[in-house]
């Protein structure tokens, strides 16, 4: 092993030995410590930092399910979609985007909110080829739609994914943009249609 890299394990190993020394912090004050940072937001807002069933599970296994834990959680999370009442999954592609460019709402600095909330896809994915400012969060979704073949089963899948993402993996980094209200059906059918429709930018 040559200096550089000798020296680069040692320091690798102090960080390590020290990170392991630091004293745990007591729950309480960690949660005490959140909601001090949030002093104008209202009691509907705050009740999001408890988190509801599924986020204090996935929060108490740190994300790593046990199978039959995880099985329980998607289960439970595929019964909250709604699919839309005339059974077409697939809306504007054009205002699919502009949902995706959208980064509004439910933010404490939101209430009262003045407009419809935004998906905000970009965050976490890149999706057009022309669009430069993207998150990596989440895979690629460039040619998403025929990828799939422009499917209709696929369209589905695409829609519950959106609608709850927990239903498909189990604590998903990913909003429930319909379990939780953030997105409309008419919103979720929009941003279907961002990445499958054939016309899309996402696909072309």
């Amino acid at each position: 092993m040559n200096k550089s890299l000798a020296w680069i394990a040692y320091l690798m190993g102090v960080g390590a030995a020290f990170a392991q020394r630091l004293p745990a912090i007591e729950q309480a004050r960690i949660d005490a410590a959140v909601e001090a940072a949030f002093p104008k937001a209202n009691a509907d807002w705050l009740s999001r930092l408890k988190g509801d069933q599924t986020m204090q599970t996935c929060s108490a296994y740190r994300d790593s399910l046990p199978a039959a834990v995880a099985r329980e959680l998607a289960t439970r999370e595929a019964a909250t979609i709604a699919y839309p009442g005339d059974g077409e999954l697939i809306g504007d592609w054009k205002k699919g985007e502009q949902l995706a460019q959208s980064g509004y709402g439910l933010r404490f600095t939101d209430d009262p909110a003045t407009r419809a909330n935004g998906g905000n896809c970009y965050a976490c994915h890149q999706l057009t080829k022309q669009e430069v400012s993207y998150g990596t969060i989440g895979p690629s979704l460039l040619e998403y739609g025929k990828i799939r073949n422009f499917a209709e089963s696929a369209a589905r899948a695409t829609y519950a994914k959106i609608y709850n993402a927990h239903a498909t993996l189990p604590c998903s980094s990913m909003p429930r943009f319909g379990t939780n209200g953030v997105l409309s059906i008419d919103q979720l059918k929009h941003i279907v249609a961002l990445l499958m429709s054939p016309d899309s930018p996402v696909n072309r």
